[in-house]
């Protein structure tokens, strides 16, 4: 018989990573409306975000230009979002945002 030792921890199922401020800029080059791309990132990755600044032309119903977005993941949700731009050939590159509090 097989008895459970009580010294033993159970680990959480999902573990909290801590998360961090990003600015995220994306290059719109058509293949992916800029509506779809704000739903996609809020809805399947569960990522928060506000709309820095954004210069979006639309032609012929695609989206082209850049926007900056301010989002807070944890790291395992940014590689997420990563693989999704790459995989989707959207150019991004990441700014860690960092806010000094003043006393």
């Amino acid at each position: 018989m097989i008895t459970p030792n009580p010294n033993l921890q159970v680990l959480p199922t999902k573990i909290n990573l801590p998360k961090k401020e990003l600015i995220l800029e994306i290059e719109l080059n058509g293949k992916m409306k800029f509506e779809h791309l704000m739903n996609t990132i809020y809805n399947q990755f569960g990522i928060c975000h506000r709309v820095l600044s954004a210069n979006v032309e639309y032609v012929e119903g695609r989206s082209f230009g850049s926007v900056q977005l301010y989002i807070s993941a944890n790291s395992e949700e940014y590689d997420e979002l990563e693989y999704y731009l790459n995989n989707n050939k959207l150019l991004s590159t990441t700014v860690e945002y960092i806010c000094r509090k003043y006393s």
